[in-house]
């Protein structure tokens, strides 16, 4: 298959050089482009009031991958690669392997996932692919089942155009206790700005917090309610699989709000 692959951990992130790595060497087409440094946490955000220049890069890939080092943003990068630098669509757009999780409301903030949405917007079948640690750095069984599941959408390719958000526990891949399709949970941070001072005592804050999570999404998303939460199956070493798209209308809400009238006169 061509894949294009970004990232929002930069070029020189370990997770990116293992998935893509790990698919040329399986065989695939593989085109990187990706941001030249972190740009962690920039949501979808485009470069729109300045030029966006990319260089090739060589040595840090396997010898088969042509990769891109581009100083946008993540979805800038996906954005170029396919308007500008892909003679040709790909079959897939990959973002990843991310350092920590994209789990519940934490996708809105995601440079990961919001690169694999460019790519569906732009009409290409994406995955956003996320290690759940900050720390772990054994990306090879996330790279493992990356290529697995490459291998069975070659086969079997997704029914709609969608993204796959996918995140994978920190473990061997034999302590994996299996792969569990998911729906969006709730992940809520406790934000906490430290106040501070610098040299010249000018005060400055300082964004920090902690994960305060709330599995269970608020009711009126008609979701099925027998689907597990992928934060709940993250605990349980199972890898989470969470279909994606980029319309956000609330249903529930265009149903509760169709009796507002409106007098103009």
């Amino acid at each position: 298959m061509k894949l294009l692959i970004s990232n929002d951990d930069g070029i020189s992130a370990l997770g990116i050089r293992t998935l893509a790595n790990t698919l040329a060497e399986a065989g695939h087409q593989v085109s990187v482009v990706c941001p030249d440094r972190e740009r962690s946490a920039t949501g979808h955000g485009l470069t729109l009031h300045q030029p966006i220049r990319a260089e090739m890069v060589e040595a840090l890939f396997h010898p088969a991958v042509n990769a891109w080092a581009c100083d946008g943003t993540p979805s800038d990068c996906v954005k170029l690669a396919l308007w500008a630098l892909l003679d040709s669509p790909p079959d897939l757009v990959l973002s990843g392997i991310n350092q920590g999780a994209n789990l519940g409301t934490e996708i809105l903030y995601s440079g990961t996932v919001s690169a694999a949405m460019e790519g569906m917007i732009e009409g290409v079948p994406s995955i956003a692919l996320s290690l759940t640690s900050h720390t772990h750095k054994d990306f090879q069984p996330a790279a493992k089942f990356a290529k697995l599941l490459v291998d069975h959408l070659a086969v079997e390719p997704l029914p709609d155009l969608m993204l796959l958000n996918v995140n994978i526990p920190p473990i061997s891949w034999e302590e994996i206790a299996g792969v569990t399709l998911t729906r969006q949970g709730v992940r809520r941070y406790v934000d906490v700005f430290d106040k501070r001072v610098d040299p010249r005592g000018k005060t400055y804050y300082w964004l920090t917090g902690e994960v305060l999570e709330d599995v269970e999404p608020p009711p009126g998303l008609n979701l099925p309610p027998h689907i597990p939460i992928d934060v709940e199956v993250i605990r349980k070493n199972f890898i989470s699989i969470t279909p994606l798209q980029y319309n956000l209308t609330y249903a529930n809400g265009l149903h509760k709000l169709s009796t507002w009238k409106f007098n103009f006169t």
